[in-house]
This record gives C-alpha cells, sequence and structure tokens, in this order.
C-alpha cells in the first residue's frame, strides 16, 4: 500500500500543534474521530481533517464564526451540530495556531 502524503494542510496543522507543543509541552497529541489531534488535561481541543480544522469553542464564538463567514457546523453525524466545535476550513499554520491557542484556553478554563 502506498503511504498517503500530507497536504499543505495537514503539514499547517502539524506545524501549528508543533508550535503549541512548544509553548504548552504538557498538552499531547492523540486521535479524535480518527483524525490527528492535540489535548491539554486529557480534554481534545483541537483536531484536523484533511483540509479542515476543528476546534472547541464556546457556543456563542462558534456561532459568531459561522455567522461571520470563517467557519462551518461541525456535524460528524449528519444534522446534528457539536454546539461547541466549529469548522475552520483551509486555515494557514497562524491561523491555526491562533485558533488552537483559543480553544485550548476554553477547554483548560482560561
Amino acid at each position: 500500500m502506498a503511504q498517503q502524503l500530507p497536504t499543505d494542510r495537514t503539514s499547517a496543522f502539524s506545524a501549528a500543534v508543533g508550535r503549541v507543543l512548544a509553548e504548552h509541552p504538557g498538552d499531547e497529541e492523540g486521535r479524535m474521530l480518527h483524525a490527528p489531534g492535540v489535548r491539554t488535561g486529557g480534554r481534545f481541543y483541537g483536531f484536523s481533517t484533511a483540509d479542515t480544522l476543528v476546534v472547541k469553542l464556546p457556543a456563542g464564538r462558534v456561532a459568531e464564526l459561522i455567522a461571520a463567514g470563517r467557519g462551518e457546523p461541525c456535524s460528524p453525524r449528519p444534522g446534528h451540530p457539536m454546539r461547541e466545535w466549529v469548522c475552520i476550513p483551509e486555515p494557514e499554520e497562524d491561523a491555526c495556531v491562533d485558533h488552537l491557542l483559543e480553544a485550548r484556553a476554553f477547554v483548560a478554563g482560561g
């Protein structure tokens, strides 16, 4: 079986996670919904699909990002969006870092 090469977006997520982990060395990588993710204190705050960053944020912030056209509902089961998760399509590395740090602060209670 041929190895799948990472896409630019996957590389952006990996690079962003590396930067976040350098700043927060107690955090760790893991898998969420069969995708690469990052967590703190055992709680996930972000993961990536092929071209989308998915982060956990307060419901009001999720609604704000969706209303502004900068995010999409996270619905692993069609028709059942997750209230505190938002999909950010095709983010660049710096945007990934910003969203991951915002999500981390929310999950960590800070």
